[in-house]
């Protein structure tokens, strides 16, 4: 069997050429861009679909629930798929669905149409999680693995930034359709790349001991630690959604700030994230003590929310306090990342990421159900408040990984 970089131990970066640890950050970066485009692939369009089609906000709504609830489901499932064929056949799978998506969306005639486009994003972001870190966790050397993990965080803020903008503009200047052919196009162009360099893209699976139970296979499922990540990634994110979901409404309803401004603060906010993530790998690099790391950067991001509740420091001083915590948040990106690849045991990566990233789905799908009711009742305040707190108990659950995890 072959050595993987991964294998070289503390002195992987004297051993492995920068250029070959460059290339797979810089793959695996790009298809994890290309993931987090295809969660925003219909939800700025939504307006154009509702005056296309005639249809209601819960109907557009439903497709976004569609996408996520398919997405952490296979998430979890596609991380024993990953462990046993490996992860570059699954990552081109996933690519072919976003460009079947795309399709869908391009061709779609009514409801039905954007239903399957959001079914096949959906079981097309599944596997990505486990697919990414198995490739990074494997390919990349040791030492760097921090900022492999920075990039990896870093490139899929950029993809959530980078979809609105690409849809929106293309619909106004052309029209819906030809914005969604030429996302089919982009999508075709990525399936290409990562297939010519597919190399680069490589894991070794661990063989299955012979005799091996079902029961064994699940027996990551019964160890703490695993579900103290799952807990993490479900907080954090509920954080993140009310961001995504609510900043721009709350500063509009508390602070009178233009649709427009408000807007920029959520681009503020993610693109402070990368900036954050990309400072966060040298951190990471730098330290054993990830999960301090963890705590203090999104522990000073909960406050800054909280601060930002408050309503003290007006319109402009919420927006920047917002994109400041985006930061601090960022910071902890990568930190988190080397956190969970101490709780995973040897040859079950897949499992384990697939387990608790998906997480992450069941975050964005509960959060507009909690906190969209306080909205409804006009709890402005007490909803970026319920954020800061979230994420605060997302700190307590990094702590516990930390403690079970931290190496003698």
């Amino acid at each position: 069997m072959s050595t993987l970089p991964s294998e070289t131990g503390a002195s992987g970066a004297a051993a492995v050429p920068w250029q070959r640890d460059a290339t797979v950050i810089g793959l695996v970066g790009l298809a994890h861009a290309t993931s987090h485009f295809s969660h925003l692939l219909l939800a700025p369009l939504f307006p154009v679909f509702m005056r296309e089609f005639g249809l209601t906000f819960s109907q557009v709504g439903l497709l976004t629930s569609v996408f996520f609830v398919l997405s952490g489901v296979g998430q979890a499932l596609s991380g024993f798929w990953v462990d046993l064929v490996g992860a570059r056949p699954v990552l081109m799978v996933a690519i072919a669905l976003f460009m079947g998506s795309a399709l869908s969306a391009a061709l779609a005639q009514g409801y039905t149409g954007l239903l399957l486009a959001a079914v096949l994003a959906g079981l097309g972001n599944a596997p990505f999680h486990p697919v990414d870190f198995s490739i990074l966790n494997q390919r990349v050397s040791a030492p760097r693995l921090g900022h492999a993990f920075s990039a990896h965080g870093l490139t899929g803020n950029l993809g959530w930034a980078l979809a609105p903008v690409f849809l929106v503009g293309i619909t106004a200047l052309s029209n819906w359709r030809w914005a969604y052919w030429a996302a089919f196009v982009v999508y075709a162009g990525v399936w290409v790349l990562l297939w010519s360099q597919r190399e680069h893209l490589h894991t070794e699976v661990v063989p299955r001991r012979q005799g091996a139970t079902r029961a064994e296979d699940l027996a990551f499922l019964r160890l703490p630690v695993v579900w103290w990540c799952f807990g993490f990634f479900l907080l954090s994110t509920m954080t993140l959604a009310v961001v995504q979901t609510y900043a721009t409404s709350i500063l509009q309803a508390v602070h009178g700030v233009p649709l427009e401004t408000a807007t920029l603060t959520v681009t503020a906010y993610m693109l402070a994230g990368a900036v954050g993530m990309l400072a966060g790998g040298f951190v990471a690099s730098r330290t054993r003590a990830v999960d301090r790391v963890v705590a203090g950067a999104m522990g000073a991001g909960a406050l800054l929310m909280l601060l930002a509740a408050t309503g003290w420091l007006g319109g402009w001083g919420s927006m920047a306090l917002l994109a400041v915590t985006g930061f601090a948040v960022g910071i902890g990106g990568p930190s988190r990342d080397m956190l969970i690849k101490r709780a995973t045991p040897k040859g079950a990566t897949g499992r384990v990421y697939g387990t608790v990233y998906s997480g992450l789905d069941t975050g964005f799908a509960i959060a507009p159900l909690v906190f969209g009711v306080w909205m409804d009742h006009g709890w402005y305040a007490a909803t970026l408040a319920g954020g800061a707190v979230t994420l605060l108990l997302a700190v307590a659950a990094a702590l516990a990984v930390g403690k079970a995890t931290r190496p003698a």
